[in-house]
């Protein structure tokens, strides 16, 4: 009996790492001579670095970076030595967790901070960065990294703009000539499950400028701001990349690394399941087990168990999820190569109780859910 144990981190609980190992506990009390591999999983948001430095024995980095409203934070990221290979969180330099609510202003916030880690990156020897670029605090179509890295960007009078999105619309010149060299020869790929353009009603600004703190009046403004540096970015580099899906992603900061580093685009699920040597894992095994704290038909849209399953589906490798909660929807998963899903929770308790006793909840179910099979296998 060969089980492969995919499971993201429950947010608030326990990383990835912890619910796998959780997991692979209580299948070993009915199971103890199966093979269990355990094979913790992110989507490229929150975790992503963790899961990866778990699956792939590398290194946690630390910068002191800027974070989105110029403060100092230190920021970490991931490092894997012999793959030459950086993983960059940009919530880590320039996430809403930095800030408070009543600090939220998407006008002025800057992923200068993401910059910074980028040179950090390339200065350890990077020939690939991957960034994970879910939750952020920013609108600046990512010209504070930029500017980290060396580009500059000036108004009618040539001086710098200030940080933030709504000075782009003040721009007047691109100055690309001190731009960081090393950045011609590093494959740059973002980890995002969005396809949002930069501009318009579905772009950066409007779907997520009101949760960083814009008002609809500043949603608007924002959103010409960026559309004029898409026009002044596709005069300098000869393409408008402003359509292209995901570039409104990060509040723009898709854009930049589309346009200015030429990065691909992937979902996160896919580049972690890369790293982390999912697909050759799932030769050979038996079942899938993975795992969220919340599965509902929210995780159709690039969540880790669709991710997880998409991938199994491919070695008819059946999948069972265990999540913290079962909300609306779950079921429509089962179109997606979701064999079957469980609530870990075992009667009623409160959210409280249940995090702080997520492993012994995840040990118990997988211990029932390997009984059953047990049973049928008779």
């Amino acid at each position: 009996m060969k089980i492969v144990i995919a499971p993201d981190s429950f947010k608030d609980s326990l990383s990835a790492q912890s619910v796998a190992q959780s997991i692979a506990r209580g299948l070993r009390d009915v199971w103890p001579d199966a093979e269990l591999v355990e094979c913790p999983m992110a989507d490229g948001g929150e975790g992503t670095i963790e899961a990866v430095l778990a699956a792939c024995d590398g290194e946690w980095m630390s910068s002191q970076v800027s974070g989105p409203l110029t403060q100092s934070v230190q920021a970490q990221w991931g490092w894997l030595a012999e793959k030459r290979t950086a993983i960059i969180e940009m919530a880590m330099a320039s996430g809403l967790q930095l800030l408070s609510l009543d600090q939220r202003d998407a006008t002025i916030t800057s992923t200068f901070g993401t910059g910074e880690l980028i040179k950090a990156a390339l200065d350890a020897g990077a020939e690939r960065v991957i960034l994970a670029i879910g939750g952020s605090a920013t609108n600046d179509a990512g010209t504070g990294m930029l500017s980290a890295l060396g580009a500059r960007f000036l108004d009618h009078d040539d001086q710098a703009l200030p940080a933030g999105g709504l000075a782009l619309a003040q721009l007047a010149r691109i100055d690309l000539t001190g731009l960081d060299p090393r950045l011609n020869s590093v494959q740059f790929e973002v980890a995002a499950d969005v396809n949002n353009p930069l501009c318009g009603v579905q772009g950066a600004s409007h779907i997520f400028g009101p949760q960083k703190g814009a008002s609809p009046q500043q949603v608007l403004a924002l959103d010409a701001a960026l559309e004029h540096f898409a026009e002044h970015s596709a005069q300098a580099l000869g393409r408008d990349e402003s359509e292209y899906p995901g570039s409104g992603a990060a509040g723009g900061m898709g854009f930049a690394a589309k346009a200015y580093l030429n990065a691909s685009f992937r979902p996160g699920v896919e580049v972690v399941a890369d790293l982390t040597g999912l697909a050759e894992a799932l030769e050979g095994a038996d079942l899938v087990i993975t795992g969220e704290g919340r599965f509902d038909a929210q995780t159709l849209r690039g969540k880790t168990p669709f991710g997880v399953a998409r991938i199994a589906q491919r070695h008819n490798v059946p999948v069972i999820v265990l999540a913290g909660t079962l909300g609306e929807g779950y079921a429509d998963l089962y179109a997606h190569g979701i064999s079957a899903a469980f609530a870990v929770t075992s009667g009623p308790m409160t959210l409280e109780f249940a995090c702080a006793n997520a492993a012994t909840l995840l040990h118990d179910r997988a211990r029932d859910i390997a009984r059953v099979w047990a049973l049928a296998a008779r």
